[in-house]
């Protein structure tokens, strides 16, 4: 398809918006495809009202306590809030998923993951990742919660880096390798615990119960295992000169979805770029952000813990606040997780407790 312009435009997007008027992005295929920058009078989040399902939503995962509470899926993934807490060592239990690859990120606490391939050890701002059908056991030194992400009909993989170079985002060496020594000099300290594996297979939970622990393994070889990352060892791409599409904040890749992770960053600096994240439709995904840490600017009254959901079908972008708000600041300081899915999200009901109802309200200037 050919570059067409009509009327007032800009030479760059993101860029020299006329005064008064309002920029919004419509992309196809996650911003990677065609895509068009309209110039409108007004905001197009100006809604008055909204009549019906579809909309933007706000749900507060920190009302939610215990346990493992599944809170969106589709044929391509799941999306969890997890909790895990200090256990007796002769109460440890290994988990594996037989329906796909884990991907856990902490919110809260520290510990340990026991896996067959060795020891991997944890804090708040850690992704996990445990490829499907390796048993693993959360041995949690303090209280500690997960928002997890399970990718059910592919594998993970690192996104693609293009002519930016292969250490860019995080360098290979950012990635955290079991240890299998420490694993067993800590199975000797727990005096060989877990006996016991829970599968989960098709959202049912079977047991295989051993006289021995499950943890055997004296070494192995190959590129397949579970590792981690930290959101201190990641190196967000930024342009000092016009606003980047949330792709470019690519963690790890999936066939149906993308994990993003947005961190904090120096602002845009020349006098005529957009400082926030620009008003947009991804015409093809629907959109959650967890936000995990720090002062979300682009959002008003967030704390951590919360998760905002944007499917597709409606432009959505920054707060009215955040637009007044921008010119005096020189840098973010946040710290989230974006989840964008090809496929429609569905929503437990369950976390309808924890909604706030009003959040499409919250574009209305009052």
């Amino acid at each position: 398809m050919h570059h067409y312009a009509q009327g007032k435009s800009t030479k760059q997007a993101h860029k020299a918006i006329p005064d008064g008027h309002f920029e919004e992005e419509q992309g196809l295929k996650g911003f990677f495809g065609p895509v068009s920058h309209l110039i409108r009078k007004q905001p197009s989040t100006r809604w008055s009202k909204i009549e019906g399902e579809l909309k933007p939503r706000m749900f507060d995962l920190a009302k939610i306590d215990g346990g493992r509470q599944r809170l969106f899926y589709n044929s391509a993934l799941n999306v969890y809030w997890w909790w895990a807490v200090p256990t007796q060592p002769d109460q440890l239990k290994a988990f594996r998923s037989s329906d796909g690859d884990l991907l856990y990120f902490c919110h809260k606490g520290e510990g340990e993951f026991l896996t067959e391939y060795g020891l991997l050890t944890y804090r708040a701002g850690h992704y996990l990742n445990v490829p499907k059908c390796i048993a693993h056991t959360i041995v949690a030194k303090s209280p500690s919660i997960f928002f997890v992400v399970e990718n059910l009909n592919s594998h993970y993989e690192e996104p693609a880096r293009g002519i930016v170079g292969r250490q860019a985002v995080y360098d290979i060496n950012a990635i955290g390798k079991p240890d299998l020594e420490k694993l067993h000099a800590r199975l000797r300290e727990l005096h060989e615990p877990v006996r016991e594996i829970e599968v989960k297979h098709e959202e049912q939970t079977t047991r295989f119960l051993y006289n021995d622990t499950i943890y055997d393994v004296v070494g192995w070889k190959g590129d397949l295992f579970p590792f981690t990352l930290h959101m201190d060892d990641m190196m967000p791409l930024m342009s000092h000169r016009a606003h980047l599409p949330p792709s470019a904040h690519s963690t790890l890749v999936a066939r149906d979805f993308v994990v993003c992770t947005f961190l904090p960053r120096p602002l845009e600096k020349d006098s005529d770029a957009l400082k926030v994240p620009f008003y947009h439709q991804n015409i093809d995904y629907d959109e959650i952000i967890f936000y995990h840490d720090g002062n979300f600017f682009s959002r008003d009254n967030l704390h951590a813990g919360m998760l905002s959901l944007h499917p597709s079908g409606f432009p959505h972008g920054p707060h009215p606040k955040a637009m007044k708000g921008i010119s005096d600041k020189t840098e973010t300081n946040e710290y989230a997780v974006m989840v964008d899915s090809r496929l429609r999200l569905n929503r437990e009901p369950a976390i309808s407790r924890v909604e706030l109802e009003n959040y499409w309200q919250s574009w209305m200037i009052k």
